[in-house]
């Protein structure tokens, strides 16, 4: 074939390739449960929006199966909240899809491309294995607003036991509320051309209200190697709050919040 036709021909199949890339993320992304929500299994059951944090952002986004608050300065979550209940456990295996950007960020969140080659994992806020009762809830997860730069070690050793430790307790207690992120401020490290900052540390809250009682836990572990365990870790809402700037439970009762916020009662989590 003659230079004359090949040109033509090699540009129109390179349009038509980024063409149907794109068609792909696309339908990738429609796969979300944004547009096909199960309601059966939808977030909030035993808990509802009132349990919900502050967002310091006004960047308040609501998915089918979490909730989140995107901080635009730090290109990913300050927190996002889930529901866990006994009915969530599952051990359904799907296929590990890509992640996408998230469509409800005004602003757009971070490219999945901001993490590669960066060092750091792209790890989970709401954990894929939170969500396994579900297609979509699962790939939910794997919005890039959900996720956040962690060390990979502190990934899959004391953050991943501490996630087993919580879906252990979900089965206990049957059901709880989860508010996770990163401790964002200024002056972290970033990654890739959209600056996603590097948190220092993580912090996770768990709050059960079973039959009307209260009671809470919450963690804040650096981000960073460790062979401690999580429980070494346990710390007031009050002092994440602190760190953070974010009121977590502002529209419980102020005695039930405040009693929750400055208490550490490991007993009433069966920890001796």
């Amino acid at each position: 074939m003659s230079r004359k036709y090949l040109y033509p021909l090699l540009t129109v199949l390179i349009i038509a390739g980024l063409y149907y890339a794109e068609q792909y993320v696309d339908t990738q992304n429609e796969a979300y449960p944004e547009t096909v929500e199960d309601t059966s299994e939808s977030a909030y059951s035993e808990f509802d929006a009132s349990f919900l944090p502050v967002s310091t952002t006004g960047a308040l986004v609501t998915h089918s199966y979490f909730t989140l608050s995107y901080s635009e300065a730090h290109e990913q979550a300050e927190w996002v909240a889930y529901e866990l209940a006994r009915k969530h456990l599952s051990k359904n295996e799907f296929d590990r899809p890509d992640f996408v950007e998230d469509r409800k960020i005004a602003s757009k969140s971070a490219h999945w491309r901001s993490y590669k080659n960066s060092g750091y994992d792209r790890g989970h806020l709401c954990p894929a294995g939170d969500r396994r009762f579900n297609f979509n809830a699962y790939h939910e997860t794997f919005l890039t607003s959900n996720i956040s730069p962690q060390n990979n070690d502190f990934n899959g050793g004391i953050w991943n036991k501490l996630e087993q430790k919580v879906r252990f307790w979900a089965k206990k207690y049957d059901g709880l509320f989860v508010v996770t992120g990163g401790v964002l401020k200024e002056g972290l490290p970033t990654i890739g051309g959209e600056g996603v900052s590097v948190p220092e540390a993580f912090y996770k809250i768990v709050l059960d209200a079973s039959e009307g009682h209260y009671k809470a836990i919450a963690f804040l572990i650096p981000n960073e190697p460790t062979n401690n365990s999580y429980y070494d870790y346990v710390v007031t809402i009050d002092s994440i709050e602190a760190q953070t700037g974010i009121d977590f439970f502002p529209k419980l009762s102020e005695n039930i919040e405040k009693q929750l916020e400055a208490t550490i009662d490991l007993k009433a989590w069966g920890i001796r």
